[in-house]
């Protein structure tokens, strides 16, 4: 989980039922690469823990579809997440084309994996 306080970014995050929290300077106040490369390699951790999140949620939305092809796809919910992932990239900042190639690998790669569940019924 990532906390803004007082211009600094904070982790707090559980490990082994042990909770770690990590200070973190913002990006135009870290003076040497070390600094940047910490923060980044902390950012993708958490970026991978959300997105491990995200999955556990995909594994779950199986039980309330059809166990059929076209409502694993859900392609109006798949164009919605895409558009408004789109959106979300502006809003911060970001190209929203990158962020769509990320998404729809990634909602594809999830698409495969809620497949794969549902054929083991």
């Amino acid at each position: 989980m990532l906390n803004v306080l007082q211009g600094k970014a904070i982790f707090i995050y559980l490990q082994r039922s042990r909770i770690f929290m990590i200070s973190m300077k913002p990006a135009d106040k870290c003076t040497s690469i070390e600094e940047v490369r910490t923060a980044i390699d902390m950012l993708d951790k958490e970026i991978i823990s959300l997105i491990r999140q995200r999955f556990d949620y995909v594994k779950e939305v199986v039980r309330f579809k059809k166990p059929d092809k076209e409502s694993i796809i859900a392609q109006n919910r798949f164009d919605e997440v895409i558009e408004s992932r789109r959106t979300l990239a502006l809003e911060f900042g970001l190209n929203p084309d990158v962020i769509e190639k990320l998404y729809r690998y990634l909602l594809n790669h999830f698409i495969e994996e809620e497949m794969k569940i549902i054929n083991k019924k």
